[in-house]
């Protein structure tokens, strides 16, 4: 048995325990909460001042582009990023493998105990597979709106089949984004999950994508001129891209939209009466490296969106923390309180990847693992904020 204290105990799913001490056994096993009274015994390790809170919960990243870290510059905008990626990917097998122990190894060092993942390849699955994180895998497919479901099933259900599943992790196919995925092959997400599945996607990252499905207008129609590729068959919608997710996916499965950089007030009332199983993934300081851009938090907040945090990739992060997407949340939304922003990095994100059973929150019976904050002013993430994994 271990015992953990701290000033503030955050059990995130009920209240802040003052001077709370939490029991884990040596399978990480909470056994015990409960408040000190009286002096700190010798067999509990206490951290003064501290806020002791679960562990963190990834819940969007692209752990196989390790290895792309500083190579790709900063405020070029999405469509620049994805085109330098595409051409940047290949790489020696030994130094794909080696940035992915070393990105994994960060995360761990930062408190994130679960991971959404994307993969595109079987890159990380040799890693995944020792289970230091658990992992959420989303296999994710896209045609480039060409159509090709042979070829597209060909390539990606391999990387799908060889995903091991050790213990609390878990796989699904997912769509990359509605302007790379043809109507024929969106159309196979509803038979290709179980309804129990998370789905991921790619949403509102840049206004080319809106203009693209409002008037078939934009950035994407050169992107697409650019590789070549036809688009005399894509019809404009007249509404936002958004809409065209909805049109396809699963409303009883659960929907993570991630980035949502545009995402108004309307769309994300439209997506949540649309299915009840609607999650939301900021990843704000991909953002900012992308397309200097921040999703409107307060529309989110005040349709009582739930809302997770990821960290997108090394290519387009220069860190793999959900402590520093915290931060950079509160550093330009300052009304966020702390205990929302604990929320969205902590249960939602367990909830999204239907991990909450295990993760998520300090409760007797689950595993969540546990982090130590530090330096946290009247209640507030500062710049000088500490993360420290403590189980």
């Amino acid at each position: 048995m271990q015992k953990f204290g701290a000033t503030y105990v955050h059990t995130v799913t009920g209240k802040v325990i003052k001077n709370g001490v939490v029991t884990v056994d040596n399978q990480g096993v909470i056994t015990d909460v409960s408040a000190l009274k009286g002096k700190i015994p010798q067999s509990v390790d206490f951290y003064e001042g501290g806020h002791l809170v679960p562990g963190f919960i990834n819940t969007h990243c692209h752990l196989e582009l390790s290895h792309l870290k500083g190579l790709v510059d900063t405020g070029t905008g999405l469509i620049t990023f994805i085109g330098k990626v595409v051409t940047m990917r290949d790489f020696p097998q030994k130094q794909i493998d080696a940035a992915i122990v070393r990105a994994e190894k960060e995360m761990m060092r930062n408190g994130i105990v679960a991971v959404g993942d994307i993969s595109n390849k079987t890159d990380t699955l040799a890693q995944k597979a020792k289970g230091n994180l658990r992992y959420y895998t989303f296999v994710e497919l896209f045609d480039l709106l060409q159509g090709h479901l042979e070829e597209t099933m060909a390539q990606y259900q391999p990387v799908y089949d060889a995903i091991s599943l050790p213990k609390g992790h878990r796989k699904s196919f997912v769509p990359h984004a509605p302007y790379s995925v043809s109507d024929e092959l969106f159309a196979q997400f509803q038979s290709l999950n179980p309804q129990n599945a998370t789905v991921s996607i790619h949403n509102q990252e840049l206004a080319a994508e809106d203009e693209f499905f409002l008037r078939k207008k934009g950035g994407f129609v050169d992107f697409y001129k650019d590789f070549g590729l036809s688009i005399a068959h894509f019809k404009k919608t007249g509404q936002p891209s958004i809409y065209k997710t909805m049109e396809y996916l699963n409303p009883k499965s659960r929907t993570l939209f991630v980035h949502n950089t545009l995402t108004q007030k309307e769309a994300i009332r439209d997506a949540q009466d649309w299915s009840k199983n609607v999650y939301w993934a900021t990843c704000p300081n991909a953002n900012l490296y992308i397309e200097n851009a921040l999703p409107n938090y307060k529309a989110f907040i005040d349709e009582n969106a739930k809302m997770t945090i990821g960290t997108d990739s090394l290519t387009s992060n220069w860190k793999l923390s959900i402590l520093e997407e915290m931060k950079t949340i509160a550093r330009y939304n300052s009304y966020i309180p702390f205990e929302t922003l604990l929320k969205w990095a902590t249960i939602n994100g367990a909830r999204a990847l239907g991990m909450q059973k295990e993760l998520g929150s300090i409760e007797i019976g689950k595993t969540p693992g546990l982090n130590i904050l530090t330096q946290i002013v009247d209640n507030q993430l500062s710049e000088k904020t500490k993360v420290k994994k403590l189980v």
